[in-house]
């Protein structure tokens, strides 16, 4: 909601506060005020000024030569607007103004001939495109015949007025309206308000020999007001309104349509103005719309309409969408000179309804869709027949024809001072609470203690003690309430194991030079099978589906988080974003059934994807892309980190590389995988070569021990051996280094293989293997002895074992 000041103060007196300090009051009362933005920067100098004359300019086609009455002097300006007239009354910049953005005016020649000021635009004073009239837009504003020559143009344009921007909850629909906010100004300021008049004077002629209401959906629209207004003149707005509604943010168009927008931004009802004489027919009938039912509305769109919506007809077709929108064929235009106008109440199920299924939201439609006040409904209308007899020289037909069942009955709460300051700490009176009630204008009666409040309709959040808690605690300062620190032993907040193995995890990460990523957890039907975890696909998962999901990419319950770290990645190195490493921590969602009935259940995971350069040295030309042992090195780093024994053994896994691919093992378990992305999946992203990984973090934190653990510094020497077997093929490289672990113990501390030779030296089924073994006794130093007896040991079982021999 934007607020005007100026405005504002027609209903309140807010004396010299400035916007932003009206601003700071407004929030700490519980509304939130997003912004304070000025209509235009101040203008210096700037006049209303008469052209009395204008003629072409001798040297140009497209400028005219003006002498122009500025009260004080007669000054000769060039100016180039199109719609540039003799006799207009036009916004002067006289030689010394300043225009917003420090555009100072000066006399100039132009085509030689002398120019002494500028004749200005609305843009030119600051005021933005969309808000400027259609009439003003490709040239200059021209004032009405009844502005002053010489005046300042700021207070005739409003362009010393500040707007507030309202972020409203959807409780406080009484705020969509200046009388509202007028209400809630007046409240914190203690200030008395000025309500407008409905005083409307009627013509003898009945509105009841024009047109008849018959409502069949009464329980859709309990109120139906029908005004009859004839001999309407179609013109301009006054000056005056059109700045209230540029204010607001809504653009000037004519006056029926501009004071139909004035009193729903003044009262926050909304009303609409039907042409009478294109309704063709003499009433009026508010029904719910037949299936397939169509109505072209006032944006020249057809609409198909079903039985949910509710729409108004002229008794044979529909010329409105109740509460959304009109229809174009009894649009007011130029020629409208009788106007039925509508003031009604619609229920707010029915216009978000309307509003869902067609995708029309408007000022109106939001208005009811939060609720309006049913006590102002006919005297919006009122409201705007007084405007419309005054700005458009209307008569108002007498007996105003209406269909109301409206329940206008305020709620009636009950409250007790001594649990007012129970609830909240602290030590008003009755008093207070009364003054309290008096400046928020609720009726009340008062027993000593004791309140019977009668929430006013307006206020329509307000139905149970707790809310008049929420008036009273807010109008008498939140500032104000007292606070106290907790009674009793403390105890400092600590993490539990879990939260803290997390953290780790996500630490170690980090160090490992990935980067933390939060994915949508939400995915679509091409990627909900995409890079699903082997362990997870033997539990035959079924995609869980949401029942109103916002788009169809976002309409599963993930089963990997692989797939939306590929879009990410993918949607980088479109963007020449080239070396990318991402991993998240986080859940996927598991369910047995075809039609979800219970909850799926979730499980924690830690998901990677890499690519690009790992290592890029330039100085000393060095560079390394990601490949499949630097990701294999991340999980074993992580592992080792975390004191778990992983292991991985070779696996076809759906969607990546079928020689790049790993199952990732703990303690027996099959606990994730990690392997390349398939080269048709990767151009199927837009990737270049991508590596993952993903790992059941439920699986580590069961098998993780949280008991922290000690190994003394050893004091004695470490002796290395390395070693080369040569063996078939198919033999894996990390079954013979587990069995060199096992046999080496407890003297062997460390087994690593730091190289693999196949070549015409060794014959083509064969292959070398390099281990690189570290001998330790913390005890002693060891001997040479026995080393060599170990080492003796390990070639003869390893040999015996695998029928590998050592490499020569």
């Amino acid at each position: 909601m934007l607020v005007s000041l100026n405005w504002l103060k027609n209903y309140v007196d807010i004396g010299k506060i400035s916007p932003e300090q009206l601003a700071e009051k407004v929030t700490k009362s519980g509304i939130e005020v997003e912004s304070v933005e000025y209509i235009a920067e101040k203008s210096e100098n700037v006049v209303v000024g008469y052209v009395q004359s204008c003629e072409q300019h001798p040297n140009a086609d497209k400028l005219n030569l003006c002498q122009v009455d500025t009260g004080e002097d007669t000054l000769q300006i060039i100016c180039g607007a199109p719609n540039i007239a003799q006799g207009q009354k036009v916004a002067v910049a006289k030689p010394g103004a300043v225009l917003p953005g420090n555009f100072k005016i000066k006399k100039v020649k132009l085509r030689g001939v002398e120019s002494n000021g500028m004749i200005c635009s609305l843009q030119e004073l600051g005021i933005e495109e969309k808000y400027v009239p259609k009439d003003a837009a490709d040239g200059i504003f021209v004032f009405p015949d009844d502005v002053t020559v010489g005046e300042s143009v700021e207070p005739l344009l409003n362009l010393n007025d500040a707007v507030l921007e309202f972020e409203l909850t959807p409780n406080r629909a009484d705020c969509l309206s200046m009388l509202g906010v007028s209400y809630e100004v007046a409240a914190l300021l203690d200030q008395p308000l000025q309500l407008p008049s409905e005083e409307v004077i009627s013509t003898e002629e009945s509105a009841e020999d024009y047109i008849n209401v018959e409502i069949e959906a009464k329980d859709l629209n309990p109120y139906y007001g029908a005004f009859v207004i004839k001999d309407i003149e179609i013109k301009d707005s006054p000056l005056w309104m059109k700045n209230h509604l540029i204010a607001a943010g809504i653009r000037p168009i004519n006056n029926v349509v501009d004071i139909t927008n004035f009193v729903m931004l003044e009262y926050g009802q909304p009303l609409h103005a039907f042409d009478y004489d294109q309704l063709e027919s003499d009433k009026i009938v508010v029904r719910r719309a037949a299936k397939g039912e169509t109505l072209v509305t006032l944006d020249e769109q057809e609409r198909t309409l079903s039985e949910d919506h509710l729409v108004i007809t002229n008794g044979k077709k529909p010329i409105a969408l109740a509460g959304v929108m009109g229809g174009v064929d009894t649009e007011v235009n130029e020629q409208t000179t009788t106007v039925l106008l509508e003031a009604a109440y619609f229920v707010s199920s029915t216009v978000r309804k309307a509003v869902k299924d067609t995708g029309l939201r408007s000022e109106s439609s939001t208005r009811f869709e939060k609720g309006i006040d049913p006590n102002r409904v006919r005297e919006a209308g009122l409201r705007a027949c007084q405007l419309l007899t005054q700005y458009a020289g209307g008569k108002v037909l007498s007996n105003v024809v209406e269909s109301d069942e409206l329940d206008r009955t305020e709620k009636e709460i009950k409250l007790v001072t001594q649990e007012v300051n129970k609830r909240l700490g602290t030590a008003v009176t009755a008093e207070d609470i009364a003054t309290i009630f008096r400046k928020l204008r609720f009726d009340y009666e008062q027993n000593q203690d004791e309140f019977t409040v009668y929430a006013p309709t307006r206020r329509g959040d307000i139905t149970i003690f707790e809310d008049l808690l929420e008036e009273i605690a807010r109008i008498y300062g939140y500032d104000n309430l007292p606070f106290t620190l907790p009674e009793g032993a403390s105890h400092a907040g600590a993490l539990t194991e879990t939260q803290q193995l997390k953290r780790d995890v996500k630490r170690y990460l980090q160090s490992a030079g990935l980067m933390e990523t939060i994915t949508y957890s939400l995915t679509s039907s091409s990627k909900i099978d995409q890079l699903i975890s082997p362990e997870i696909q033997a539990l035959d998962p079924k995609p869980v589906a949401l029942s109103m999901p916002m788009s169809e990419d976002h309409k599963y319950l993930r089963l990997s988080i692989l797939p939306e770290l590929l879009t990410t990645i993918s949607y980088n190195q479109a963007r020449n974003q080239t070396d990318l490493f991402y991993f998240e921590l986080g859940k996927i969602f598991v369910s047995k059934e075809e039609i979800v009935t219970s909850q799926p259940s979730e499980q924690l995971r830690v998901s990677g994807a890499l690519s690009g350069k790992w290592l890029d040295h330039p100085w000393q030309q060095e560079k390394k892309e990601v490949d499949f042992y630097v990701v294999k090195g991340i999980i074993e780093g992580l592992c080792d980190y975390l004191k778990l024994p992983v292991s991985f053994k070779k696996a076809s896994i759906p969607h990546t590389h079928p020689g790049r691919s790993a199952a990732i093992i703990i303690n027996g378990k099959e606990i994730g995988f990690l392997g390349q992305v398939h080269p048709a999946l990767q151009k199927q992203n837009g990737l270049k070569d991508t590596y993952v990984f993903d790992v059941n973090m439920e699986e580590v934190i069961a098998e993780h021990n949280a008991v922290p653990s000690y190994s003394q510094i050893p004091k004695y020497p470490s002796v290395t051996r390395d070693i080369a077997f040569i063996m078939d093929k198919q033999i894996p490289a990390g079954d013979v280094k587990q069995t060199i672990v096992d046999l080496g113990a407890p003297l062997v501390k460390q087994v690593d293989i730091f190289d693999v030779y196949q070549g015409e030296n060794i014959g083509g089924d064969k292959k070398s293997v390099a281990y690189s073994l570290v001998y330790q006794d913390p005890e002693k130093t060891l001997t040479d002895e026995e080393v060599e007896a170990s080492y003796t040991n390990i070639l003869n079982s390893v040999n015996e074992k695998y029928n590998a021999f050592v490499r020569s």
